[in-house]
């Protein structure tokens, strides 16, 4: 498994693993149209415009997992944490978040998760973040905030 910078070339095999790994969480929520999975490609090159893409190869040099981030003062916004069904529980999403906080050290990070999310807010807290504050989306669904102060880089 090697983890390193995508480049444009990339973001149509991450858009399509996006909608691979979304469809858990659409399953969990009973929702298909969430905007992971309604996102286009053109809206995902503007996301790489403004920040910084990761992304994950297996031996095969096959796509399995990616992240996303960008920063805006001295925060890092982190997004669309996806990893291949097949590959999920390997520790690859730990590997990808800690490739990010190593990459934007001194940085507060900032992410979110859905509150139906039990496995994403386990990781999360395991890795240190905190949840600081939720969002309202539906009757049934709140968004999770959470951040992790900047500080020693995890082991």
């Amino acid at each position: 498994m090697k983890i390193i910078k995508a480049g444009k070339a990339d973001l149509e095999t991450i858009l399509s693993l996006q909608y691979l790994a979304y469809q858990s969480e659409a399953r969990l929520l009973n929702n298909y149209e969430i905007q992971p999975l309604t996102q286009t490609l053109e809206e995902v090159f503007m996301e790489f415009e403004k920040g910084t893409f990761y992304k994950v190869v297996n031996e095969k040099n096959e796509l399995i997992g990616s992240v996303r981030g960008f920063v805006d003062n001295d925060t890092v916004y982190i997004g669309k944490l996806i990893v291949h069904p097949d590959y999920q529980g390997k520790g690859i999403g730990t590997a990808l978040l800690k490739e990010i906080e190593k990459d934007n050290l001194g940085l507060r990070q900032e992410l979110f998760t859905s509150d139906q999310s039990l496995r994403n807010l386990r990781l999360y807290k395991r890795l240190g973040f905190v949840q600081f504050k939720t969002k309202l989306l539906s009757e049934d669904l709140n968004l999770v905030f959470m951040e992790k102060e900047p500080g020693l880089l995890d082991t």
